[in-house]
């Protein structure tokens, strides 16, 4: 198998599972466009420890972490193989590069995970494991977490980063269609980065991106960026997913490091995602 690209997907509100719309399109397009993984490994925010974790079981089940969404979310269920032997080999490139990872025998998969990967791989037959989010983890560590486990990709392996392009909850506006220009410009400042492949500008995004801490003002949901871009080959193309804008100021953008599949660029056109 060639080698695989890493990801960042923009996972959304829970009840993009329930409303796909674009970003759901790309997604299924891109799925349909990959070579099934002989795993999935996902770093999501949503699950955040103080020593980075590893799961290492051997089935899954599917968390609904939020509260106070539409009955039918609580009746979606995701349950694809647990990826035990790859994820003791994601153990053991982490202690290699200094990270002391912890084995997790029992955590169901959070909604960072489940959500995209619906459709992504909606059959839900690709072993998927999880590696948590240190809470100390930085723009570089990040990064340099993707290094590490970059090797993955060689071996079937697709490295997600699940977040969110931009997260300002506290600006949202539920029945908004126009993205705010705040949330645009840093959209289109990191996605330069992105097509240019620098990773050091990615590294410094809060530093350097026009309203940083406006469209993060933690910065949980970005940190997976960085996780995925560390994660892809330097020498290879990347690819954008657009996926507009939620409620005025949750980015839907996605990226693709390393777009090359059997020799040929990646990138997914929403009129053909669409179809």
């Amino acid at each position: 198998m060639n080698r695989l690209p890493s990801l960042f997907v923009s996972h959304g509100a829970p009840t993009y599972a329930l409303a796909p719309g674009l970003p759901g399109a790309q997604l299924a397009a891109l799925g349909r466009s990959l070579p099934t993984p002989r795993a999935i490994l996902v770093l999501s925010p949503h699950w955040m420890t103080r020593a980075l974790g590893v799961c290492t079981q051997t089935t899954t089940q599917t968390m609904h972490d939020f509260g106070g969404f539409p009955a039918p979310l609580y009746q979606i269920h995701y349950t694809p193989p647990g990826a035990r032997a790859m994820a003791q080999a994601t153990m053991a490139l982490l202690a290699d590069a200094g990270f002391a990872p912890q084995e997790v025998t029992a955590r169901g998969l959070d909604h960072g995970v489940w959500v995209p990967l619906r459709f992504l791989f909606p059959a839900a037959e690709v072993p998927t494991f999880q590696i948590s989010m240190p809470q100390d983890l930085t723009p570089a560590r990040a990064l340099a977490l993707g290094q590490a486990l970059a090797p993955l990709a060689h071996e079937g392996v697709l490295l997600i980063g699940s977040g969110s392009l931009t997260h300002n909850l506290y600006e949202i506006e539920m029945d908004s269609s126009v993205a705010a220009p705040y949330a645009t410009a840093f959209v289109g400042w990191v996605r330069d980065a992105v097509l240019r492949g620098d990773t050091d500008a990615l590294a410094n995004t809060m530093e350097r991106a026009p309203h940083a801490l406006r469209a993060h003002p933690s910065t949980e949901h970005l940190l997976p960026l960085m996780f995925a871009a560390g994660a892809g080959d330097a020498n290879a193309p990347n690819g954008v997913l657009e996926g507009g804008t939620q409620h005025g100021v949750l980015s839907m953008e996605s990226y693709v490091f390393s777009a090359t599949v059997s020799g040929e660029g990646l990138l997914i056109d929403p009129e053909i995602a669409a179809e």
